[in-house]
This record gives structure tokens, C-alpha cells and sequence, in this order.
């Protein structure tokens, strides 16, 4: 019985490939393509004093963002990376922002907008909140480096 069904599972495969690039066709192609090819994914020493992680969630799409940054001397991102659990367009928002904010100062990665991603991958509105957990896990990671770094003058005080 189960076999049968197999069967017929798999003669009815060719016959959904015009559905299947019905779904691919809702995204846009930098979607795709971030998706397929997704830029700094992995992850930094989370201990390193030079290092900022943000860890963001969305609980109504259960779509999970870590980002990470890595700054130099002269408080310069020099490296970006991230993990993502979620969506193609949720991907896609990490590897483009991690590609946009290397080489950055911390003051202009903290300038860039959910809506600057979400325009550059033409995100459609129900997918805003992919953008938004973008601009988030930037914010964060910002944030953790900046606390890393005022205990690290306040230890140096002492």
C-alpha cells in the first residue's frame, strides 16, 4: 500500500514543477540569490573582547537571528557574520546586512534601516519583519560590544 503511494507520489513529480517556480517566483531574484549563495554565514569568538553578538527572535513567524561583528582599534567593522533560522527572506536580510555593514564605523552601522533592506531585496510587506530582525540583530550587536567594551575601560580603572 505505502509503496503505491510512493509511486504515484513520484509520477506526479514532474507535473508539479510549473508549481514550483510559481513559489520561487515570489521572491526576487537578490532574495534568491542571498538565499542560495548566503554571504558571512558562521559564527565569531563570542568571548573576544572585540567581538559584539546580537541574538534576536520574531515568536510570531519563529524566525531566529544571531549576528555578529567584529571591530578593530579604530572602531571599524572589520568582519560580520550570522546564523539564521527562518526564511528565505530572513537569510537573505542577514547576508545582505552583514555584507553592508563590514567596513563600516559603529556609528554608520547603526544608521542603516530595516527599510534599506527591505527596498534593496524588494521584499513584499508580509515579509517586513525579516528586514526588521536585521536591523535588530545589528542593534544588538552593537549594543553587546559597546557593554564589552565600558566593562572592559571600568576594569581598567581600578
Amino acid at each position: 500500500m505505502a509503496l503505491t503511494n510512493l509511486r504515484s507520489i513520484c509520477r506526479s513529480l514532474p507535473s508539479l514543477a510549473p508549481q514550483l517556480s510559481v513559489l520561487t517566483a515570489q521572491y526576487h531574484a537578490k532574495v534568491i540569490d542571498h538565499y542560495e549563495n548566503p554571504r558571512n554565514v558562521g559564527s565569531l569568538d563570542k568571548g573576544d573582547k572585540s567581538v559584539g553578538t546580537g541574538l534576536v527572535g520574531a515568536p510570531a513567524c519563529g524566525d531566529v537571528m544571531k549576528l555578529q561583528i567584529k571591530v578593530d582599534e579604530n572602531g571599524k567593522i572589520v568582519d560580520a557574520k550570522f546564523k539564521t533560522f527562518g526564511c528565505g527572506s530572513a537569510i537573505a536580510s542577514s547576508s545582505l546586512a552583514t555584507e553592508w555593514i563590514k567596513g563600516k564605523s559603529l556609528q554608520d552601522a547603526g544608521k542603516l534601516k530595516n527599510t534599506d533592506i527591505a527596498k534593496e531585496l524588494c521584499l513584499p510587506p508580509v515579509k517586513l519583519h525579516c528586514s526588521m530582525l536585521a536591523e535588530d540583530a545589528i542593534k544588538a550587536a552593537l549594543n553587546d560590544y559597546q557593554v564589552k567594551q565600558s566593562s572592559l575601560s571600568g576594569s581598567q580603572a581600578d
